[in-house]
């Protein structure tokens, strides 16, 4: 996934509000920039780090501005939890995940019953159905997720499992959106019962997969999987 335009460098004040950060642009302008990112994001908070937005030109935009990244460790961290779906569709697309490759057929938010899946693809007589997580949350040296209580996520690991019963191949996707760490495993500290939840799908037959990104001002790729523990 390449960004569509030049990314506009700054360095990050504070986040608040959840959707919320001031940002302090290299002619020393502060202005309030979009975070599209629901979660707690403990570990990709620093303030002063470089971060890099993106503009709109959308009049009806109240906050022009757009978070995207933010530097940390040496290497960019995604915080714009809606890129993930886009690089693991072009991944998937392209056959770039060893696991998850040869799909005849991939379309992007498909329902199913009362819910709705990231990822539908096709491969022989199989049919997929795939839900993508964003990770952030860095634990010990290691990718972890959800960074906060998630009802949502959770509901997404049983509506896989019901889709598993009806016949579809199902699959939860991690994606990493930061290049510091190489393993994964979920968030048990911060929520027990999605972790909970986790292992009792997939011994349901739910397939996990996490894969790994590299992320550049100039867009973000999956380039590897990932070992993991649930």
């Amino acid at each position: 996934m390449q960004f569509t335009q030049n990314l506009i460098e700054g360095t990050l004040v504070k986040r608040y509000k959840r959707f919320l950060a001031d940002v302090r642009l290299r002619n020393e302008e502060e202005i309030t920039a979009h975070c599209p990112n629901s979660g707690s994001m403990i570990t990709c908070i620093e303030e002063n780090a470089p971060v890099l937005l993106s503009y709109s030109s959308n009049p009806s935009r109240k906050t022009p501005f757009t978070w995207e990244l933010i530097q940390l460790n040496g290497g960019w961290v995604c915080i714009n939890t809606q890129h993930a779906n886009a690089v693991a569709f072009e991944a998937l697309q392209n056959g770039i995940i060893p696991s998850l490759s040869g799909f005849s057929l991939t379309k992007r938010e498909v329902t199913f019953g009362d819910s709705r899946f990231d990822i539908y693809a096709e491969r022989g007589d199989e049919k997929w159905f795939i839900e993508v997580k964003s990770v952030t949350l860095k634990l010990n040296g290691e990718a972890s997720f959800p960074d906060s209580v998630t009802s949502r996520g959770l509901k997404h690991l049983y509506t896989l499992a019901e889709a598993k019963k009806q016949g579809y191949r199902v699959a939860m996707l991690y994606v990493v959106m930061r290049s510091d760490v190489d393993f994964f495993r979920p968030a048990r500290e911060i929520d027990p019962e999605y972790a909970a939840a986790l292992r009792e799908v997939a011994d349901q037959g739910v397939k996990v997969f996490v894969v790994g990104t590299t992320i550049t001002p100039e867009g973000i790729t999956i380039d590897k999987e990932l070992p993991f523990e649930i």
